[in-house]
């Protein structure tokens, strides 16, 4: 491996960085998924969202300071400001749970991009290298032009290996986004629902 590391040139370091960058990010993101998991707490939920129905308020609160489930950390934000603006409270918490859910993919996409594009860099040197030797010494030296061939061929294989397996947990850190984006604003029209039909039957709070 090292052989063939050294071969790719001078490329290979800035693609050695950008694989070290592209991995330490997929291993946080997958703690930080696992962590998340492990706080879901669905029961927490239902039970959070029927008290809520119920006006129930302040059962609800302690239940939302007991637990760590990201939904119910959004909904009890807009409880708390319901008598504001319940969807405003809920937009402004949830944006701030989806960019921790989106922390550094930015930085990983970058990488799925820029790792080919090096690739392509190490592949249009080494073909001037090999023009050039070839201009210099014929065809009586060929392994000084099949260095600069193997050196595009290294650089370029290197940054689609980086790519694409940085290009498949990256697609899956985006699904769960979405996916837990989507649970929230499910969560949060039923939350704002529940909240207007106790403030127009006048209903108040336990």
């Amino acid at each position: 491996m090292l052989e063939y590391f050294y071969q790719g040139g001078p490329i290979m370091y800035p693609l050695l960085f950008c694989s070290l960058l592209s991995l330490t990010i997929v291993v946080e993101r997958t703690l930080f998924w696992i962590r998340e998991r492990g706080n879901r707490d669905i029961r927490g939920l239902h039970r959070f969202m029927d008290l809520v129905e119920k006006n129930k308020l302040e059962e609800a609160r302690e239940i939302a300071e007991t637990t760590r489930d990201l939904i119910i950390r959004v909904m009890v934000c807009g409880m708390v400001h319901r008598e504001f603006s319940v969807r405003d409270a809920l937009q402004m918490r949830a944006d701030e749970e989806i960019a921790r859910m989106r922390r550094y993919l930015p930085v990983l996409d970058t990488m799925i991009t820029l790792s080919p594009l090096l690739g392509i860099l190490g592949t249009v040197i080494g073909i001037i290298y090999s023009f050039k030797m070839l201009g210099s010494v014929g065809v009586d030296n060929p392994r000084l032009i099949t260095a600069g061939i193997a050196q595009a061929l290294i650089t370029t294989a290197f940054g689609l290996i980086i790519a694409i397996l940085s290009l498949i947990p990256y697609n899956y850190f985006i699904a769960k986004v979405e996916k837990a984006a989507h649970e929230v604003e499910q969560y949060g029209t039923n939350l704002e629902i529940i909240i207007n039909k106790n403030n127009n039957t006048g209903k108040a709070p336990q």
